[in-house]
Formats: structure tokens, C-alpha cells, sequence
């Protein structure tokens, strides 16, 4: 793996980072408070080509690698992870699968609308009762002539009530377990798609999450997309890259606590002398900084696999459990160095600890990755 970033990418990372320090982070307190991101974010995101990276520029992307896109998903981390979820789901999860799976009439429709930010998508597979056990899900899709009528719920919806389409995965067939799944791209404004905004949350506060409720929602046929029945391969593929997005983003947090922790650490005196100078100070510090190193490592690894054509779903496991856990650790130790300091949102490293902790549950639980990689080096499931 080529360590070294082209003239290409370093110029991609330098546009992202000045898009959060001009954009994002003089907001981010303000954004926190109100619990909601200033939705004008999303075409300023998409004037950028950052809703299409990796997307093909016949279908209105901005093209680029994997690796571009986790310098991009790491810079909106550092900023503000609320932002970085606009991003992650609606081209992530949405619109990177919709150019895997979908028919030239989908990506025609979809595509160039995702990707400049003229539409946004979320992804409907978390359910009430079925999180970690999503091929259990409940929500159905029964055939109706040339429709199909869905009925069920989705919750933890990222961009939920600001979504123009939603691919949702819903149960067409008694087939026990994921074989009975499909998928579908369900527009929004679909009469009978009900959408709460789920407000008091730990982190994340100013991303738009949502509950969907589908009472008797017709959509054509048409709307289905890939193959009946491939639903669950679906979703386990857009989760895949999904979870090298978490990582990207968990390597900014943790970069965004080493960073306000050594600025602090030079600016705090105690005992008539900066607390950088104390012994115990550093080592929170070198922790933090040891952890930033090896998350983006593993997570580069990552893209370089997708970018070479490799298998890369046990390393993009390895890397979201590995940077998610590390981004906790890393804010809580930088709110170590700030003492008191650390637990007013005056200061950043509290919302940093409150934004990673999530991390470890979404796209995969750290337990979840953890059976994944069991699964891979065993060949034994778990689960």
C-alpha cells in the first residue's frame, strides 16, 4: 500500500479542510445546541463534488478514489460529525449503491441529483426490533399487479427527514430469514410514508434522525431495485464500504481531540507551569496520537483494497471497530487533559466524546465486527 497521497488527493484533503474550518466549525456549537446542522450545508457540499465522489462523472460525480473519499469523510469528521453523516448515508450508503445495483433508468433519475446535493438519500434497514439482527426485519412489500404496497417502520434513520428518496429494504416473500429481502428506492413524498424526527439525543445532535412509518405505501414496480429477493446482499454490500466511511470519520474525531488537547495542553498552566510540561499530560497525549495513527492506517488499507479491485470486508470491519472504539478513547482522554474545561460545550472535546460513542454502535456494532472478523478467520459463525 502506497503511504504516500498524489498531488490529486493532497489537493482533495486541502479543499475539504478549508471547508471545515470556513464552513463547519465556527458553527459546530450553535448546530449542537439547536440539534440541526444548517440544511444549506448540503448544496455547499455538493457545489464541492463531495456527494460524488467515487460516483461516475457520466451520472454527475466528481470521480476520484476510495482514498480521496476517506480524506474528505476524515476532514468532515474533524469538523463536525453530523456533517460527515450527510455525507457517509446519502452518497455512502445511498447513492454508491444505486450505481452498483441500480438499472441505467434508476442512475439517470437518481445519480446526478444525489450527487450535487439536489436531493439527499437515506437508508431504511434498522428497524424497532431488528438492529443487529437485520435479516429478521419486518417491514413487508406485497405484489400488487404492478405496484408493491409496504408496510412497516424503520428507526435511527440518518438524514431521515431531509431525504428525498429512501432505499429501503422490506421482506417480499415467506423465505425465512435474509433470502425473503428486497430493496427498493422509495421517494419521500410517497403517500402514506410517515417521518419523526427522533430529537434528546446523546450525540450526533444536529444530524436529522429519524423514525419512517409506511402505512400501505405503493411504489411501482419499478422502483425495486437490483434483483427480488437480493435485498439482504444488498445492504451487507453498501454496510461493507459503509463501515470504511464510520472509520474515516473516526479518524477525524480522534485527529480533532490530539488537536485541541495539545493546543490546550500548551495554553493551561498549573503549578506555575504549562500542564504540557507534566509527565502524566503526555501521556494522554501520545495515547491520542498513537490511536489517530493506527485508525487512519487501517482505514486507509481499506480503500486501497476497494480501490485494487480486493476483498475488503473483514479489513473494513477490523478498521470501524478499531477507529470507532478509538475515537472514544481518544475524546476521553483529551477531556482528561481539559479537567473541568472538557464538560462545558464552550470547549470541543465533550461533544467529541458524545459524537464518537455512537460510532460503536451504528453501521455494525463493535460486537458485530467482532463476530464478522471471528466469522472470517474461522470460517464458523456466531451468529
Amino acid at each position: 500500500m502506497n503511504l504516500e497521497l498524489s498531488t490529486e488527493q493532497a489537493a482533495v484533503r486541502q479543499l475539504a479542510k478549508d471547508f471545515v474550518d470556513r464552513e463547519i466549525t465556527p458553527n459546530v456549537v450553535e448546530w449542537d445546541r439547536a440539534e440541526s446542522v444548517d440544511k444549506s450545508i448540503v448544496k455547499k457540499l455538493g457545489a464541492l463534488g463531495f456527494l460524488g465522489l467515487t460516483v461516475d462523472e457520466e451520472y454527475g460525480g466528481s470521480g476520484g478514489d476510495h482514498l480521496a473519499y476517506c480524506l474528505v469523510t476524515e476532514e468532515l469528521g474533524r469538523g463536525d460529525s453530523s456533517v460527515r453523516g450527510i455525507v457517509s448515508v446519502s452518497l455512502g450508503l445511498v447513492a454508491k449503491t444505486v450505481a452498483a445495483w441500480g438499472d441505467e433508468a434508476q442512475k439517470r433519475h437518481w445519480l446526478p441529483r444525489l450527487t450535487t446535493g439536489e436531493a439527499l438519500g437515506c437508508f431504511g434497514l434498522t428497524e424497532p426490533g431488528t438492529g443487529s439482527d437485520a435479516g429478521n426485519l419486518t417491514t413487508k412489500a406485497v405484489r400488487d399487479g404492478d405496484d408493491y404496497v409496504i408496510d412497516g417502520s424503520k428507526m435511527f434513520i440518518t438524514n431521515g427527514t431531509w431525504a428525498d428518496v429512501v432505499l429501503l429494504f422490506a421482506r417480499t416473500n415467506d423465505a425465512p430469514g435474509h433470502r425473503g429481502i428486497s430493496a427498493f428506492l422509495v421517494p419521500t413524498d410517497t403517500p402514506g410514508l410517515a417521518r419523526r424526527t427522533i430529537h434528546g439525543k446523546l450525540g450526533l445532535r444536529g444530524q436529522a434522525t429519524a423514525e419512517l412509518v409506511l402505512d400501505a405505501v405503493r411504489v411501482p414496480a419499478a422502483t425495486m431495485l437490483g434483483p427480488e429477493g437480493k435485498g439482504f446482499s444488498i445492504a451487507m454490500s453498501a454496510l461493507a464500504k459503509g463501515r470504511m466511511s464510520v472509520a474515516a470519520g473516526c479518524v477525524g474525531i480522534a485527529q480533532a481531540a490530539l488537536d485541541a488537547a495539545v493546543g490546550y495542553a500548551g495554553e493551561r498552566e498549573q503549578f506555575g507551569k504549562s500542564i504540557a510540561s507534566y509527565q502524566l499530560v503526555q501521556e494522554l497525549i501520545s495515547d491520542i496520537s498513537v490511536d489517530v495513527a493506527a485508525a487512519r492506517m487501517l482505514t486507509w488499507r481499506v480503500a486501497d483494497l476497494v480501490d485494487r479491485g480486493e476483498d475488503f470486508a473483514t479489513a473494513a470491519s477490523q478498521a470501524k471497530l478499531f477507529a470507532s472504539e478509538a475515537a472514544v478513547r481518544s475524546a476521553g482522554n483529551a477531556l482528561q487533559v481539559f479537567g473541568g474545561y472538557g464538560y462545558i460545550d464552550e470547549y470541543p472535546v465533550g461533544k467529541l466524546l458524545r459524537d464518537a460513542r455512537v460510532m460503536t454502535l451504528y453501521e455494525g456494532t463493535s460486537q458485530i465486527q467482532k463476530l464478522i472478523i471471528g466469522r472470517a478467520l474461522t470460517g464458523v459463525s456466531a451468529f
